[in-house]
């Protein structure tokens, strides 16, 4: 690690591409099972994103030019595979077996695999992480999805109990 990513706002910045690889992951989740219609654009712009954020991962190694020109070709090729996979789900004949967020839970799944599999060829171990923790969140985001009514329930019982709270000691004060 170098000494600007020893401080804080040099560690930031050294991370902000894996944070952002996560944030678009679930934004593409949310734009698709909150559209209401296919969010393909969105997808086939992100597959690319990723592919350029491994290839500058993997170009960081001190590595000769015949390397590099392996680690561009390899994930290219791999985010090619990834991109045909999301096409996939976007076909008539799927679109009419799996709902949106069926379809949502898939797309990030894929792009799961993908990343972690980008992070082993490009030999980056922060692809790989962010590919892990996509695919930990996948169930999570199904649970979430499920429990959407659970939690807004909840939610709603916090905030009564919230209000009861500051109204008893406005009328305790007063």
């Amino acid at each position: 690690m170098s000494e600007a990513e020893t401080t804080t706002p040099g560690l930031l910045r050294a991370e902000l591409p894996y944070a952002l690889m996560l944030a678009g992951a679930f934004v593409g989740v949310a734009l698709n099972n909150f559209s209401g219609g296919p969010t393909l654009l969105y997808w086939q712009l992100l597959a690319p994103a990723y592919a350029l954020v491994c290839i500058l991962a993997g170009w960081e190694k001190d590595e000769p030019a015949p390397d590099h020109m392996r680690l561009i070709r390899t994930q290219a090729i791999h985010w090619l595979a990834c991109f045909v996979a999301m096409r996939l789900l976007f076909l008539p004949q799927i679109r009419g077996v799996l709902n949106d967020n069926a379809t949502g839970l898939a797309l990030l799944i894929v792009l799961a695999l993908s990343t972690f599999l980008a992070g082993l060829h490009a030999n980056a171990w922060r692809i790989a992480v962010v590919g892990v923790l996509l695919a930990v969140a996948a169930p999570a985001a199904a649970w979430v999805e499920q429990s959407a009514l659970l939690l807004s329930a909840e939610a709603l019982v916090i905030l009564a109990i919230g209000a009861l709270f500051f109204w008893i000691r406005a009328k305790m004060r007063a």
